[in-house]
């Protein structure tokens, strides 16, 4: 499967960036790309021991032999993106589209000051909003103006297709989730843009006839940061006496929770396409599952749960997640695909 792409299939926060890891260091590709919004999402990887949150570059970066790329659809603040690039050490492979939008002081300023994005919608304050919505103005600065990204500017979407021309493997890691997209989510309490795997091929340069699989995200439970419908949400209450606590990766607010969502994941693998699916945090929802590694030592609860989902959707689930650690996972791709 040479192009696969990795995306949220519920409000985010479903562990695209544990699963981006595991993905990359077991199939090494050649090429991993970044596509989605921008640094309002940010994705978590436990690295050389760490717990590592990344807003920009790919999670994918922990496979040493992979190019870390910027899709033109992305935008970038390069303060963010440089202190990752450091921060991880691979500047010497790292790519950045000279068409990324760039984010400037003055959209953050604007989107922390906005009563409607930051107190009515609950947006990041990243200035994702404001920055998206003047590259649609055509009036936004590109990466390739600005200087302290010029070693890393590159064309995306001619490395990409190079690769895959030769049968070499790229992972396309998307940002949030289905039910934030601009277009197909509970709009207005919505990201800036569509974010559906449609788009986040469209984000890095892929044609739709590149793209093999489509691996959409679920979290055994659901969680959401700001405002907007959430159906099958709990009390705050509720979710501390099962020992659900979650706060966002870039916002650091307390995460709402709520119970999984056939209605939504149905419609999410419609729109998205998807192939393929991965249930992470089963070990939260779960006593008894955490960093199990065969499907076979899971509890019947567990079981009974993952095989609900896949009668339900009719999508085989491939990755069981069952902790934080990129081992932490069972994966059954050998099995169902």
């Amino acid at each position: 499967m040479p192009c696969t792409i990795i995306a949220g299939g519920q409000w985010g926060d479903e562990g695209k960036g544990k699963i981006a890891a595991y993905l990359a260091l077991t199939d090494k590709p050649k090429i991993i790309a970044r596509a989605g919004v921008g640094p309002n999402a940010g994705h978590t990887v436990v690295w050389k021991g760490e717990k590592l949150g990344l807003r920009e570059i790919s999670c994918g970066f922990v496979h040493e032999g992979a190019r870390v790329l910027i899709g033109p659809g992305v935008l970038v603040n390069p303060e963010v993106v440089l202190d990752e690039i450091e921060k991880t050490e691979i500047g010497d492979r790292m790519g950045i589209d000279r068409k990324c939008a760039i984010i400037e002081q003055k959209h953050i300023e604007q989107d922390r000051s906005s009563k409607h994005l930051k107190g009515e919608i609950g947006t990041t304050g990243t200035g994702c909003g404001p920055a998206n919505a003047e590259r649609v103005n055509r009036s936004s600065k590109l990466a390739e103006e600005i200087e302290e990204l010029k070693e890393f500017l590159t064309d995306v979407p001619q490395e990409v297709n190079v690769a895959l021309e030769k049968g070499e493997r790229v992972f396309i890691e998307g940002s949030q989730g289905f039910g934030l997209s601009l277009i197909h989510g509970t709009f207005p309490y919505v990201t800036s843009k569509d974010i559906s795997a449609s788009t986040l091929a469209a984000d890095v340069g892929v044609g739709p006839t590149n793209v093999d699989e489509v691996l959409l995200i679920f979290k055994a439970y659901i969680s959401r940061v700001g405002a907007g419908p959430f159906p099958t949400e709990m009390p705050l209450e509720k979710a501390e006496e099962m020992g659900i606590v979650e706060h966002g990766t870039v916002t650091g607010r307390r995460r709402r929770i709520g119970e999984f969502d056939f209605d939504l994941a149905k419609r999410s693998i419609m729109i998205n396409g998807a192939t393929q699916l991965a249930i992470t945090n089963v070990d939260r929802l779960f006593d008894g599952n955490k960093g199990i590694q065969k499907y076979d030592k899971l509890t019947k609860e567990a079981r009974d749960f993952i095989e609900k989902i896949e009668s339900e959707v009719n999508v085989p689930v491939t990755l069981v997640s069952t902790g934080p650690k990129t081992e932490d996972i069972i994966d059954l791709r050998s099995e169902k695909l």
